[in-house]
């Protein structure tokens, strides 16, 4: 491929990104396969590249061989989320799921762990985002479009990776149920992802607090536990 058409799809990603993360058209740098835009350098295919510590967007790839077919055998796979860590068995409620372009998919335990993935995967266009229908009677929430969900924001449900819940829904209807007896206000996916963003700060210092006495606690325990 010609420096001309690298960089004709570089501007048309400048634009695209300039037009807001969420697109699921996507696509633009698919054909050049698995790999990152590394500022000064361009595309770099992760099969020709080192990122072992050096800062590089190649460390955020996600780690994961590529996945056609991700909500097969979904939990198996993607049995952890890759930025907090949660068991997404656990939080299938609030669980999330993003396939890119390239066929790499990130699982998430929520629509706050999803905005990072989104983030850190800036070149990388989402082709379909899926999360758990919180109105289904499953033992496991099963996974819906984001394109068809509504989503009911602040409700008197609890958060995961947030104080402020963002839980989707198959259906208007179903959302409407919930907020009846819980509140809350109904949105759309970009609704949803927009108020990640907005509480990410507020977010991250809660579960940084949790987490930091959670440690506290563990330490004393063990300290005791040895006499």
């Amino acid at each position: 491929m010609s420096e001309t058409s690298n960089k004709e799809r570089r501007n048309l990603l400048k634009l695209l990104s300039a037009a807001g993360l969420t697109g699921l058209s996507g696509g633009v740098l698919a054909g050049q396969g698995v790999g990152a835009m590394v500022p000064g350098i361009g595309w770099v295919k992760a099969s020709e590249a080192s990122c072992d510590g050096d800062g590089t967007p190649l460390q955020f790839i996600p780690k994961k061989a590529p996945d056609s077919n991700p909500l097969e055998k979904e939990l198996e796979k993607y049995a952890k989320c890759p930025y907090c860590g949660m068991d997404r068995t656990k939080w299938h409620h609030s669980r999330h799921l993003v396939h890119y372009d390239d066929d790499l998919v990130d699982a998430t335990c929520s629509i706050h762990c999803l905005a990072i993935s989104l983030s850190l995967n800036i070149d990388r266009g989402p082709k379909a985002i899926y999360a758990a229908d919180y109105a289904a009677d499953d033992e496991i929430k099963p996974l819906i479009n984001v394109d068809q969900a509504s989503y009911l924001i602040g409700a008197k449900l609890k958060g995961t990776m947030t104080t402020r819940s963002k839980m989707a829904f198959g259906s208007v209807a179903a959302a409407k149920v919930i907020q009846a007896e819980k509140g809350g206000a109904l949105a759309s996916f970009d609704e949803a992802l927009s108020e990640a963003y907005a509480g990410m700060a507020k977010d991250t210092l809660m579960v940084r607090k949790k987490r930091s006495e959670r440690r506290r606690k563990m330490m004393q325990k063990m300290k005791q536990q040895k006499g």
